[in-house]
């Protein structure tokens, strides 16, 4: 079994500067790589590399977009191969736009522990970079709008918090976090509940702080939403006729 390295005071204060729990991105990590090695060794690296072989890596982008997620990919450099052992330097912060071609990150560390996180490490970064850069297209269309780009619970299992955060360097807005931080109801859940307004009324004797939206598909739906109290309305394949 490979023994991971804890992340380093840097990594980990990076990532809580960011909105994210340096625990949970470690245990992502170690998934990551214990998904890829399967219980063995990178048996290629090994036969090919010298023990004491150090190497420096440079990130560097294939296309223009916003990065997101370098800590994350240091987070994987430092668990495989130790604060001690791996240095990087970053030569730019998650939310810039990048240049083809233009280096962002440079690592140090040994050679054989460096290619053995070396996928994981850029699985991580690229797409995290591919969410945050779709959003800022989205936000930038959105500019001068009064509008913001907003997020759903649709992510990948595992990587919420992850994919949420490259939302945010993309220039977007988190939606709820879980289903326990604010309350969606949905035609379901009215259709359970017996209307619109008991639907509102029972959430809030369960949880009366909590913040409640109301998903509609019509205008005469929306105005039953406004009337029972809700805080956001959620307009569900309205067209721009309504």
């Amino acid at each position: 079994m490979f023994t991971f390295f804890p992340l380093s005071n840097n990594t980990r204060e990076r990532l809580y500067v960011g909105g994210l729990d340096p625990d949970a991105v470690a245990a992502v990590v170690r998934a990551a790589v214990t998904e890829d090695l399967l219980g063995g060794v990178d048996v290629t690296t090994v036969a090919t590399v010298a023990a004491d072989q150090r190497s420096v890596a440079t990130f560097g982008s294939r296309a223009e977009g916003v990065v997101a997620g370098l800590a994350v990919a240091n987070a994987v450099i430092e668990a495989v191969c130790g604060d001690g052992a791996s240095e990087m330097e970053y030569l730019v912060d998650d939310g810039a736009w990048v240049s083809p071609a233009q280096d962002i990150a440079r690592v140090i560390a040994p050679t054989r522990l460096l290619l053995t996180a070396e996928r994981s490490a850029l699985n991580l970064l690229c797409h995290l970079s591919g969410v945050a850069t779709l959003t800022r297209r989205w936000a930038d269309a959105l500019d001068g709008t009064g509008a913001v780009v907003r997020d759903t619970r649709k992510t990948t299992p595992g990587l919420r918090a992850l994919e949420k955060y490259a939302v945010r360097c993309g220039g977007g807005t988190n939606h709820r976090m879980a289903l326990s931080d604010m309350a969606l109801v949905k035609d379901n859940h009215v259709a359970a509940a017996g209307g619109v307004a008991e639907a509102f009324r029972l959430v809030k004797s369960l949880e009366a702080t909590i913040r409640v939206e109301i998903e509609v598909d019509s205008l005469a739906g929306l105005a039953e939403a406004i009337d029972a109290g809700a805080d956001e309305v959620l307009l569900d394949n309205f067209d721009v006729a309504g």
